[in-house]
């Protein structure tokens, strides 16, 4: 498995961090069993608050049919659909570098289940990685509490062979192998803008 510090071990042992009297202390980041979402939401806060990274979720394109107003002011949608696939979870810019990725996450405790990948997603993730942008998926086992960076080329791999008629999963095994397990700490709760150091660098390495 590919570990930050080089270290193994599956649970995450990371130790929290002292706490400093920069404006980003007031951001709440202790709680266990966050969604994934909620803590990639936060950990991107860090990253632009701290000025390391300008990185937000994508909003998703809705065309909205019938809104019902119980009371002056408030307005509840009835009806609404999507006007278009969305793409990705997550795009933004950090060291110069385009960022682009997913966030799924499973209950299953052994593998990662590919139908929750959907083929307009994996064309753009290989459209933008393409075009020499930072593309992975990050997905995390809510019954190990632990999160794993991806790669898109290795993800590429598992999906391959899935069109192929092959497994429709990717085994935890396989994505402690393949991808980059992110010790889940206090600020920012997941740190995956150190894993794409990494990625940038053995890219660099790979051009030499």
């Amino acid at each position: 498995m590919n570990y930050p510090n080089g270290k193994k071990g599956l649970k995450n042992t990371s130790k929290v961090p002292s706490q400093d009297t920069k404006e980003c202390s007031k951001i709440q980041y202790g709680k266990r069993g966050m969604k994934l979402e909620e803590e990639i939401d936060q950990s991107n806060q860090y990253f632009r608050i701290e000025n390391i990274a300008v990185i937000h979720k994508k909003p998703t394109p809705i065309q909205i049919v019938d809104v019902h107003y119980p009371k002056r002011q408030k307005a509840v949608i009835k009806e609404a659909y999507f006007r278009k696939p969305s793409t990705t979870d997550y795009n933004g810019v950090y060291n110069g570098r385009y960022i682009d990725f997913e966030a799924k996450e499973t209950k299953n405790k052994t593998s990662f289940p590919l139908n929750n990948i959907h083929d307009h997603q994996v064309s753009h993730m290989e459209q933008v990685s393409n075009q020499q942008g930072i593309c992975f998926l990050l997905i995390k086992f809510s019954y190990h509490d632990s999160v794993f960076l991806l790669p898109f080329k290795q993800f590429m791999v598992y999906w391959d062979r899935f069109k192929s008629g092959g497994k429709k999963s990717i085994t935890l095994q396989e994505i402690e192998r393949d991808g980059y397990l992110i010790p889940i700490q206090f600020r920012p709760r997941i740190n995956y803008i150190k894993i794409v150091d990494q990625l940038i660098t053995m890219e660099s390495e790979a051009l030499k």
